[in-house]
Order: structure tokens, then sequence, then C-alpha cells
């Protein structure tokens, strides 16, 4: 199951797509037409806090597709995307350095962490996908894209056993870690150089974690004005999903909604001789297998 937060008529809306015929169904609207007894939340954090009784109702609505209408059913062409949970509660979290090669490509393997490296990203940086991206050419020349996996937690938990991470996953999404790479080193750590307005890319949709058959099994391609820059896979984390959920959660409550980006493989504008950073028009595309694919340009 795919999942949307989508706007109609500067109306915000939470959908589930239907690929095959390119439609995304306003699951609050389905849920009225079909007379089921049940109140759908407004907002995709919401609906994922309802938890199985959500999804039960959303297998009811797709078991009765064809009994819907144009009233509940919109042709995905008509309808703007925006990011599958457009304002977090809490800032992004993001997995530094969780790819070797990329480790390497930025370094020396002697940069390699021992234990796992986490950032934020702040929630005022999200956008959603063919939204664009501001190039601050006045704060950085060196604006870099980061193609990665992210993991959108379902249910409240804190001290997370390695053995249990998955039950607290809702789905998966896409994340564009874009970042100012000069204003990253003048400033000694992560933050201001990641969390500008517009470069937390994310969606373009959150896909149930019954949908993906492993997430720890997945291509993840970026390309840059149709050129391949990354082309990695998920199976090279160095530390692997149920850790990253685990380790972060240790005395830290995780909350519904709340979004981790689980880093990137090799392949970044940096890592290139000379480097490749993103330029005004520039357009970047990251697929991930079972995931979809996040659009967005340069403005």
């Amino acid at each position: 199951m795919k999942f949307v937060t989508f706007r109609v008529q500067d109306e915000q809306h939470v959908g589930i797509v239907e690929e095959a015929k390119q439609e995304v169904i306003h699951i609050g609207r389905a849920v009225e037409e079909l007379c089921l007894d049940a109140v759908i939340p407004e907002t995709m954090i919401a609906c994922i806090e309802v938890g199985e009784l959500f999804i039960h109702l959303v297998k009811e609505v797709l078991d009765s597709y064809n009994k819907l209408t144009e009233k509940s059913i919109y042709k995905l062409a008509d309808v703007k995307m925006e990011a599958p949970i457009p304002y977090p509660r809490k800032n992004v979290f993001c997995v530094g350095k969780n790819y070797a090669d990329h480790v390497l490509e930025m370094g020396s393997k002697d940069d390699i962490p021992e234990h796992m490296m986490v950032f934020t990203k702040a929630p005022t940086s999200v956008i959603g996908t063919e939204e664009e991206v501001l190039s601050h050419h006045n704060l950085t020349s060196k604006l870099d894209y980061e193609g990665e996996l992210a993991v959108v937690i379902g249910k409240k938990g804190r001290d997370i056993s390695v053995e249990e991470a998955f039950d607290y996953i809702f789905g998966y999404t896409i994340v564009n870690d874009i970042t100012a790479r000069d204003r990253q080193k003048q400033h000694k750590q992560f933050f201001l150089g990641k969390t500008l307005d517009t470069t937390c890319p994310m969606g373009p949709y959150l896909v149930e974690k019954s949908s993906v058959e492993n997430a720890q099994n997945l291509s993840v391609v970026t390309k840059v004005n149709g050129e391949v820059r990354q082309d990695g896979n998920t199976a090279s984390m160095m530390f692997d999903i149920p850790t990253i959920v685990s380790i972060i959660s240790q005395g830290m409550t995780l909350e519904p909604g709340d979004v981790i980006a689980t880093g990137t493989p090799s392949g970044v504008g940096n890592g290139f001789n000379p480097p490749k950073f993103l330029q005004s028009g520039d357009c970047i595309e990251i697929t991930i297998e079972s995931i979809g694919t996040l659009r967005n340009t340069v403005k």
C-alpha cells in the first residue's frame, strides 16, 4: 500500500495510490461512501496513530475499489503531491556515514565510525516531490544530494530492542538529504549545513511495511539530469534498520510519524574529482526499489 498526502484546491488530504490506473483514493471520502463505521483523521500522522484499525479500513476500501465513484477518486495528474508527512512533529533523524563506500569517497577508512552517527534536519526543511529546492546561492556554492531510504515510525516506543524494531515501523519513504558542504565544514558539525529550507525532499509515497518484501535489500539509484550518480543497495548499510531504530530509541521516545533517514551510498557530488555540486536547473531523481521515485529541481 502506497500512502500519499495530496492537495486539491488548496485542501490537504490523505490518500492511497492505485498505480495501475494512476489514481489516488481519498481515504476519508471512500470510507464515507462505503458507509464504513469509522472516521479517518485528516493528517498522515494521525492516521498512523490509529494503528492496525487504519490499515484494516484501507484494505476494506481497496477491496471495494470498484464501488467507488469520482467523489472519492482523483487522477494522480490532477493532484499536487506533498511530502507524505509534510511537517514532522520533530526533526528528521538522519544516520551519517552508514555506507562504507560513501565514507571512503569523503575521507578514508579511518573515518568509518565505530558507533552510529546521528544528526537531524528541521521540519521546515521538508518538501514534497516535484517541489523546487532553493539553491541558497547566498549561503553556499557546494550544494550536494544524498539519496536515502527513510523509515517512518508507527507506534510509540522507548528502549526498543533490535528484535522488536520492525514492530515499531509503519513504512518507508525516500529522503534526499541535500547538504551545503561548505556550510557543514565551516560549522564543524552537520546541522546548519543540512537543515536549510527545502533541503529535505521526501516522498513521493509512504509505503506500508508489509508491501516491502525486504527493506534491507533495495536498490538505491540517484540521477542528476539523467546521469546515474549513485547506484547502491540498502544491504550495504553498516548499521541495519533494526539497529538504527533500536539505538535511536535508547532513552528517547520515538513516536508515530517520526522519520529516520538511514544514510546514503557512494556517488555524492562531493565524491567526484572534480566535485559535481548542484546548480540551478538541475533535476535530481532518486529511485528506490519498491518505494518509487522522488524528483526535484534546483531553483
